[in-house]
């Protein structure tokens, strides 16, 4: 495993590496004090024994520049991840993300299609943001810097009771250590998924608006937890009636880290998915 920093116009994306192969460009949810290897610590290790694992900390968290676009954060982070494949030479590569990871995941293949291969998400952003009021669970994420500020306790009742079903089983040390990320001075000021006026602008940044969903032919799977208390379980079914090539898998008794609480499980169905012989269904990468 190695680590570096990667230049990106005027942004420095930093950078985990492991493992040889077609390449897995891994993408981390939005919650505070995220992270790539914090998001993907039982996942990393054994999918690198396959393919070329890439996992980046996305602009606005980690250790890479702050500051995201308020008004276009799925685009602003797409951007930043394509042009990052770009700054390494890689022509296309397969996705995985987890909730905000897979928001940008998904919005990287609407842009340029021809430069992602499959596409795996975890409980993503942006599905039918418009049509209910937020989750408990996302009222939690948006209302973590507001009032009092970050808070241990605060993070302590996302991780534990919204990002997993069984809170009881995630560390006190992981928690630890995405707060003491979360207080970072320069994400304080500016906390990447807030809005204008303190708000993320939903209309802007629902997928299922996009007409372009129903033409994006990469093939898709779509993993949740029926638990899941940030993005509803509901907007798997949503994607699979609008993706042409989109599969779901729904998992029992568990939250929004399915990742990380179903690591093994996890594990098992993307390396299938994956390695799945599919040249009838690659999209053409363009002339």
């Amino acid at each position: 495993m190695s680590q570096r920093t990667v230049q990106v116009g005027g942004r420095s994306i930093f950078l985990t590496e492991a493992g040889h192969g077609p390449v897995v460009l891994m993408l981390h949810g939005g919650g505070p004090g995220a992270s790539g290897v914090s998001n993907y610590s039982r996942n990393m290790e054994v999918l690198a024994r396959h393919f070329r694992v890439l996992v980046p900390d996305m602009p606005g968290y980690g250790k890479s520049t702050k500051g995201v676009d308020r008004g276009d954060p799925f685009g602003d982070l797409a951007a930043g991840m394509l042009g990052m494949l770009d700054a390494l030479g890689i022509a296309q590569a397969h996705l995985i993300g987890n909730s905000l990871g897979g928001a940008c995941a998904l919005r990287m293949a609407l842009e340029r299609p021809w430069a992602v291969g499959r596409l795996v998400l975890m409980g993503p952003g942006g599905v039918d943001t418009t049509r209910q009021l937020p989750t408990p669970g996302l009222k939690r994420l948006l209302n973590y810097y507001k009032g009092e500020g970050p808070t241990l306790q605060k993070l302590t009742t996302f991780i534990r009771g919204d990002l997993t079903y069984d809170g009881s089983l995630v560390p006190e040390a992981v928690i630890r250590e995405r707060y003491q990320s979360s207080i970072d001075p320069e994400v304080v000021a500016s906390p990447p998924l807030l809005g204008p006026k303190g708000i993320p602008q939903f209309r802007k940044i629902d997928f299922t608006r996009d007409p372009r969903l129903s033409s994006m032919q990469n093939p898709t799977l779509v993993l949740w937890g029926t638990e899941d208390k940030v993005n509803r379980p509901s907007g798997a079914h949503s994607l699979q009636r609008r993706l042409p090539n989109c599969d779901v898998y729904l998992f029992s008794k568990t939250g929004h880290w399915v990742q990380w609480e179903r690591a093994a499980e996890f594990n098992a169905v993307v390396l299938a998915f994956l390695a799945q012989d599919n040249a009838g269904a690659q999209v053409s990468r363009k002339r």
